[in-house]
């Protein structure tokens, strides 16, 4: 049996740069790994069982459908996976795409082109650290890390990111006003994203970013009332992390 952690990810920047013919849509973006991650233990065994427990376990499925169902798949290996969610899901942190990573890393799997195909955030999570990201999120250049304190603030809204390409794609492919060129398109697909923006803005004093196509806000700094001013949020005080994750 073996323990590893899966860190979660958060898209700093990002760059729409064009669309293939296939119709994925490829980025330039910055990518960092966080302190916070899910703790996932491996047992090798001759069949494949996901179980799940944490404080962020409801709604994540345990079937064939799981990323690190496919990850094993992709490997040709089985075993008895348990996740331990700590990683709050549905704002866009990777929390499917570092499970899936830390089962890659177990099997010894580097092929970041395979990986993406099953999730386009699965390569960075297998570097970790910080990285330029680019191709469709199989290209991945890593950069010195920098270490920076952020305050994650995550809405009760769930955002498809399939949806929020469709709307960039429709919207004629806008620049987003902060570095993040999904930014406008998330904020027509979902418009109640942009009044917990306003009042994460006038809570904190800076302007949030959103974390790829969200719903997770960010700002710089640890703010810990935050959570007190802006009810209904799941609040994160988090830190950069240099690596992918370690033996637990």
């Amino acid at each position: 049996m073996i323990t590893l952690e899966a860190p979660a990810k958060l898209t700093l920047t990002l760059s729409v740069t064009g669309v293939r013919e296939d119709g994925y849509h490829l980025i330039n973006a910055e990518m960092v790994a966080l302190d916070i991650a899910d703790i996932i233990t491996i047992t090798e065994a001759s069949t494949t069982k996901i179980t799940v427990d944490g404080p962020f376990a409801d709604g994540i499925p345990n079937d064939e459908s799981n990323l690190v169902h496919k990850a094993l798949v992709l490997t040709g290996r089985t075993a008895h996976v348990h996740i331990t969610k700590n990683i709050p899901h549905g704002g866009g942190l990777g929390g499917g795409s570092t499970d899936a990573a830390a089962i890659l890393r177990w099997a010894g799997f580097t092929d970041t082109f395979a990986a993406a195909k099953i999730g386009a955030d699965i390569p960075f999570s297998l570097t970790g650290g910080r990285a330029r990201v680019s191709g469709i999120g199989e290209i991945i250049q890593p950069l010195p890390h920098q270490t920076r304190d952020i305050t994650l603030l995550i809405p009760p809204v769930h955002v498809s990111t399939p949806l929020v390409y469709k709307t960039w794609d429709a919207l004629g492919g806008p620049s987003g006003p902060h570095g993040n060129d999904l930014e406008p398109a998330a904020l027509t697909a979902v418009p109640e994203l942009a009044q917990w923006r306003d009042r994460i803005a006038a809570a904190s004093g800076q302007t949030p970013l959103l974390a790829g196509s969200g719903a997770t806000w960010f700002v710089n700094g640890h703010l810990p009332d935050i959570s007190q001013q802006v009810a209904g949020l799941r609040v994160v005080h988090t830190t950069t992390r240099p690596d992918a994750g370690r033996v637990a």
